[in-house]
């Protein structure tokens, strides 16, 4: 099963989330891989797509959500997640953060099963008159290792059991509907 997993950063901390994601399916024994919003071809070539973008004063990163609507469609045919990243304190490893409104309006468009926030990363040198001034109070890494692993393995697992409903086989621990 080939996951594609693809992402819109403007610092490079949703970029790696993304690339942690990948490696973590991997391990799951699932053939994913992190790209570019500008570097995916086709969609179709794909069985699965997660869609990460940072938070940047509560709007997705514009990279990703051209790249929802620009894949609108063959996203409705196959099976999406999103998450986003951005807080800059470790409430996202302590509570579940629902998706903002507009990332919700992403995901009813294109039926995503599920959303996850991680926390964000600011470097203390950031570029840019905002994010410098964010860094000096709000510089960090807030990700969280074991819960990207954690939200991969859910996700692999949810992977897992539709293909073997497709397959013909029940997931474990529950009946056919026959």
């Amino acid at each position: 099963m080939r996951i594609l997993i693809t992402y819109g950063s403007k610092l490079g901390g949703t970029r790696e989330i993304a690339g942690q994601l990948a490696s973590d399916l991997r391990d799951e024994g699932l053939d994913a891989e992190a790209l570019a919003p500008e570097d995916v071809g086709d969609v179709r070539a794909y069985d699965a797509v997660i869609v990460g973008g940072g938070l940047y004063a509560n709007r997705w990163h514009r990279q990703a959500r051209r790249f929802v609507h620009r894949h609108a469609h063959e996203l409705r045919e196959r099976p999406v997640w999103f998450f986003s990243s951005g807080p800059l304190d470790d409430s996202a490893a302590r509570e579940r953060i629902p998706p903002t409104a507009q990332v919700r309006a992403l995901m009813e468009q294109v039926g995503a099963r599920g959303h996850e926030t991680f926390g964000g990363r600011l470097e203390r040198d950031a570029r840019g008159f905002i994010a410098r001034s964010m860094a000096r109070e709000h510089a960090g890494d807030w990700r969280d290792s074991g819960q990207l692993a954690r939200w991969a393995r859910s996700v692999a697992e949810e992977l897992g059991e539709a293909a073997s409903v497709r397959a013909g086989f029940e997931p474990a621990g529950q009946e056919s509907p026959r």
